[in-house]
């Protein structure tokens, strides 16, 4: 995907997110307890601020986090949005910036996020709203698939393996395959979480990239998927990933 289909997704679900959250503001997010609307509004508010000061500085805001008290959620929200939507727009994919994850110091990293990042708590947001989940475009939930392993799950089992509190330390080395439409991923279950595109499976979980991306960052409870093989092995991954995902 390039940059500009990101930010037609991030303006779209920004937009829904929004739209979702305005009327639930003092209602608990189901999917992000104890958040309320209210919460979710201004949480990523502060993502999209937090990504648009370290774009216009090439460095980590400091002072940091923003204060928040007293601001109305949707002004701060919109605020926060334009600010980002600035930063990238006028920015070129490849230009080089300040990101958490080390292969990838580029704006484009951070459309790539920031597109994901709204996908996800819109669905919050509509969750919350007791509304249906607004389709996902299968382009993006492929992606959204590739982000959470690859840049979330084995780049965490890699430089904070800590954060898992031993959980890594009892993996055996079996492979999960993930095949999200036509699009498949070999994931190593080690201390150490290595994502391929080849190789052979123990289990697989397979499913519409949609399913397998709201499975896989835990908003359904009860998705149109197929597992096979070990059990074990996909309810490992799920569980490793919610730490991954904090």
């Amino acid at each position: 995907m390039h940059k500009a289909d990101y930010l037609e997704h991030l303006a779209a679900d920004t937009a829904r997110l929004r739209e979702a959250a305005a009327g639930t503001l003092t209602e608990t997010v189901p999917t992000c307890a104890p958040w309320t609307g209210a919460d979710l509004l201004l949480h990523v508010a502060e993502v999209y601020r937090h990504k648009a000061t370290t774009m216009r500085h090439n460095a980590w805001p400091s002072p940091w986090p923003p204060d928040f008290t007293g601001a109305d959620p949707v002004a701060a929200y919109d605020d926060a949005y334009a600010e980002l939507r600035t930063e990238l727009s006028t920015r070129d994919a490849e230009e080089t910036t300040l990101t958490w994850y080390p292969p990838e110091q580029t704006v484009g990293f951070w459309a790539r996020r920031m597109a994901h990042e709204a996908l996800i708590h819109r669905v919050d947001a509509e969750l919350t709203a007791g509304l249906p989940i607004t389709p996902i475009p299968a382009d993006l939930a492929a992606d959204g698939v590739d982000e959470v392993l690859t840049c979330f799950l084995a780049f965490a089992t890699a430089e904070y393996p800590q954060a898992f509190e031993g959980a890594l330390d009892a993996l055996d080395g079996r492979t999960v395959r993930v095949d999200a439409g036509d699009s498949s991923w070999f994931v190593t279950l080690a201390p150490t979480i290595t994502v391929a595109a080849e190789g052979t499976a123990d289990a697989t979980v397979t499913g519409d990239p949609d399913q397998v991306l709201l499975w896989l960052w835990r908003r359904v409870e009860d998705p149109t998927l197929k597992f096979e093989g070990d059990p074990l092995l996909p309810a490992t991954l799920h569980t490793l990933l919610k730490v991954a995902t904090q």
